[in-house]
């Protein structure tokens, strides 16, 4: 994960190649359980205004990020899915005010992309995933 220490900046480098392809596959393949009542929370979250920018935390610990949306097991699914949104990173200064702007330039459409936060192991990073095509 790409962590500027000088700037208190967290970026986007989960889909590179650095990432574990194994847990690439372990997300991707619970991601598909979830994906539609992820799509539609970000899109409640953004015709309601709460943020232009959702963010869903992925982990199987529980985590103090987020409000729970789907736990564990709820839909035979394996990871806990967490609603939230870029203001409450940068209140926890996951993502630092003079990166913000960074952020949300490598920010993948909402209507397209999950933007997820994973948290697993030694790894915490975000991570976008395409929702599943019709």
């Amino acid at each position: 994960m790409i962590n500027h220490s000088n700037e208190n900046t967290l970026l986007d480098d989960a889909n590179s190649y650095d990432v574990n392809k194994e847990l690439m596959g372990l997300i991707s393949s619970d991601f598909v359980k979830v994906a539609d009542q992820l799509k539609e929370a970000s899109y409640q979250i953004r015709k309601r205004g709460f943020s232009e920018f959702p963010v869903f935390v992925a982990s199987r610990r529980d985590v103090p990020i987020g409000q729970i949306l789907i736990a564990a097991n709820e839909l035979e699914n394996l990871w806990n899915y967490k609603a939230s949104f870029v203001d409450e990173f940068v209140q926890r200064e996951l993502i630092g005010t003079n990166s913000l702007e960074l952020w949300k330039e490598n920010y993948k459409k909402p209507d397209e992309y999950c933007c997820l936060f994973v948290v697993h192991g030694d790894f915490a990073g975000f991570v976008y995933i395409p929702y599943p095509e019709d």
